[in-house]
């Protein structure tokens, strides 16, 4: 912003320079920032050009601005040597001085976040098979739904999500994962991530006792940390969270939050007798379920599993589904299936949240889902995971053999593996990070004192022809010289 004053003795031109001059050392205006032409700024400020061109040209000379040919004036990349030792620090106060700075016990309730460390290699969990993604379909439909907006496009969308969506997604779980629901029990929401905080919101209060899976997923852990709640680690076994244990340990929990089609991070599917046991514990205790299948669409030797909602008669388990495993993370979009009767719960938080989700990327899933898109990548991406794994399956007993057990390779987009007693999971994932490997380690997924080290093993988006390479660096970690 620059200020002049008509009334002061400093010439006009003397006041752009000085608050130019001011704004480049101090450090608010950065390299090859851009600078409004002398004629803009002088129709901004309110003044002739002239003190406008002399401010500039001064700048100029002093090495405070540079003039390109065809891009205008921008801030120097280099500021005059004079000045380089004098140049203030990039903080705007002193915190030593800025008298109390208290913030919620809540925020101090985590750990303080760190950028993470495991890099984009091979291995990285999460990702998708980014090179195989329909682009240019998908850039299409996009493109096709911004050539088409009115002025409706621009107000508030519907705060459940986009009906066609809706009616989209129910439709589909219906059929792939018999789910009961309609498109009135679908919530859009910002990816699984806030699926989770809504769901704790509505559904929890401070002190409140939640069953989570033990190893489990450390996201939806925190979430339930800064809602306040008492987390109750629960065993997990090849059949899945240990309901009995569960009992054992808290009965009367509020909540249980569980991964039964692919369970994240050792793989296993919740069996029957489980799912079953779970229903009934939550139906006697008046208890909720929040069911995350997030990437129950890839299963590599048999058919999909039906989900624990589908099997439940007394609307206990809330639903969360993502698009970010199937299309792409950055996406951000999921959904919830919500019993009917907290539909207008769910509501009234999310409308305190953020009122409702963006429309655009809607309708071009909802095209991407109509146009028969999606049931061809998601075909085509189970037949490129399903070699990826086996890939990773064979590297991994060639190279490894005994040192390591493989868990959980049946479905999903990872697998996991597991260590002996006392390997130190993390500093290895750290060394790793600098072999271009992303290894997440096993051990602290886990919250009680005993756990398992590993590491978890993401193959999506690691290619066939890389996968063995990445194998003979992992063992190469496992058996340093």
């Amino acid at each position: 912003m620059i200020a002049v004053d008509r009334k002061a003795a400093k010439p006009l031109h003397r006041q752009i320079y000085d608050a130019y001059r001011t704004a480049i050392v101090g450090g608010s205006m950065r390299p090859g920032q851009r600078i409004p032409s002398t004629r803009v700024l002088a129709l901004e400020i309110g003044v002739s050009r002239f003190p406008v061109v002399n401010a500039y040209s001064q700048l100029l000379a002093e090495g405070y601005f540079k003039s390109r040919v065809g891009a205008g004036t921008v801030v120097s990349g280099s500021i005059p040597d004079q000045l380089a030792s004098s140049r203030p620090s990039r903080a705007r106060f002193s915190t030593n001085r800025s008298g109390p700075r208290t913030v919620s016990r809540r925020s101090s309730i985590l750990p303080r976040f760190k950028r993470d460390p495991r890099g984009w290699g091979a291995f990285v969990v999460g990702q998708v098979a980014f090179d195989e993604f329909p682009l240019k379909i998908w850039s299409n439909l996009v493109a096709r739904r911004c050539r088409s907006m009115d002025a409706k496009s621009f107000h508030y969308g519907d705060q459940m999500g986009y009906e066609v969506l809706r009616e989209t997604i129910a439709s589909y779980l219906r059929t792939a994962r018999s789910l009961h629901c309609e498109a009135e029990q679908v919530m859009i929401v910002s990816g699984s991530q806030q699926a989770l905080e809504l769901s704790a919101r509505v559904l929890l209060d401070p002190g409140s006792r939640v069953w989570v899976e033990e190893p489990g997923y450390r996201m939806a852990k925190a979430v339930f940390t800064l809602a306040g709640c008492r987390l109750v680690p629960v065993p997990v076994d090849e059949e899945g969270m240990d309901v009995a244990a569960g009992i054992r340990l808290f009965h009367n929990a509020r909540a249980a939050f569980v991964t039964p089609s692919h369970q994240f991070p050792l793989g296993m599917s919740m069996s029957a007798s489980r799912r079953f046991q779970l229903l009934d514990w939550a139906q006697n205790t008046g208890s909720w379920i929040i069911e995350d299948d997030y990437d129950s669409e890839y299963r590599y030797e048999s058919l999909p599993i039906a989900s624990l909602q589908g099997l439940d008669a007394n609307a206990r388990v809330i639903y969360v589904g993502t698009f970010s495993k199937v299309l792409f993370p950055s996406l951000r979009l999921g959904y919830i299936v919500i019993p009917v009767d907290l539909v207008d719960r769910f509501m009234s938080v999310r409308h305190a949240m953020d009122i409702g989700p963006p429309n655009l990327y809607q309708e071009v899933i909802s095209d991407f889902i109509a146009e028969g898109h999606f049931a061809r990548h998601i075909r085509r991406m189970r037949v490129l995971y399903r070699d990826r794994r086996s890939a990773l399956v064979e590297s991994i007993r060639k190279e490894l053999g005994s040192m390591v057990e493989v868990l959980g390779g049946e479905a999903g987009m990872s697998l996991a593996v597991t260590l002996p007693t006392g390997s130190r999971d993390v500093e290895i994932a750290e060394r790793a990070a600098r072999q271009n490997l992303s290894l997440w380690p096993l051990s602290p997924l886990y919250l009680g004192e005993m756990s398992r080290p590993g590491f978890i093993l993401g193959f999506a988006s690691t290619s066939v022809e890389e996968i063995p390479r990445a194998v003979r660096k992992l063992r190469n970690l496992l058996t340093p010289k």
